[in-house]
């Protein structure tokens, strides 16, 4: 008997009875630049292999995977059953279920993937946390909706994904300085020496800020890991997004 191709896929623990896990580029069916497993629509690629590649996750995953269209806001959606269009829960940046029956996923290529977890109360998100989204406070939105469907901030567990490091993030110094009033853990300094943003510093202040402290960071660079999309390394060229996804166990 075949045995069943492993989920190409970084496996995170958020507690007894969630899954969570980050994608990258392998494992899917799209062709160059989106090889493989793009899960992004609206980059190019061929609508009919993104389509292939989320099915696959949904399959991996035991339930189908919701995502949404994100835009760099806090906006915020609780998703209580598959939405009817395959394509998009709606336009939103951080997903919240308490439902066993689906998982919830957002679509990064730099931007921070921060997955969150009440293993207790059974409440899980999902939660796109760009530059944007960090200075409008999606991660503080996420969590407070997390709290109205009964979860308690202490209990919570974060993890944060691949993501583009301070390193590598080169901004102009005025936006650096634009951001720190709002976001002081953000400055940062590239590995060549000109200013830059931690997003990933900045996503662990702002979990603290909404009193969650139990926090894991995946230390990897999308602008260096080849194995992952990276927005800034394509250097305006079309590439693909990886995912990050969590769902409750029944």
């Amino acid at each position: 008997m075949a045995t069943a191709p492993s989920p190409p896929w970084q496996s995170i623990d958020l507690g007894r009875g969630v899954l969570a896990a980050w994608t990258a580029r392998a494992g899917g069916v799209s062709r160059p630049p989106w090889d493989t497993l793009n899960l992004g629509l609206n980059v190019g690629d061929d609508e009919a292999a993104v389509l292939a590649n989320r099915a696959r996750l949904s399959a991996w995953a035991g339930v189908p995977v919701v995502f949404g269209t994100q835009v760099h806001g806090a906006a915020v959606r609780v998703i209580r059953d598959v939405p009817d269009d395959p394509r998009t829960a709606g336009v939103a940046d951080a997903f919240v279920t308490t439902s066993a029956h689906l998982a919830v996923a957002v679509l990064v290529a730099d931007c921070v993937p921060v997955l969150l977890a009440d293993s207790q109360a059974r409440v899980v998100a999902a939660v796109h946390a760009g530059r944007g989204g960090l200075v409008a406070g999606v991660i503080g939105a996420a969590v407070a909706a997390m709290v109205g469907c009964g979860a308690r901030p202490e209990r919570i567990r974060a993890a944060i994904g691949p993501c583009i490091a301070g390193s590598s993030y080169e901004v102009p110094a005025a936006l650096r300085d634009e951001v720190a009033r709002r976001l002081p853990e953000a400055p940062a300094t590239t590995s060549w020496g000109t200013p830059a943003l931690d997003l990933r510093a900045a996503a662990v202040g702002e979990l603290a800020r909404a009193s969650v402290t139990d926090v894991e960071c995946v230390a990897r660079d999308t602008f260096t890991d080849d194995a992952l999309f990276s927005h800034r390394r394509a250097a305006g060229a079309p590439t693909g997004r990886c995912a990050g996804l969590v769902r409750l166990s029944p």
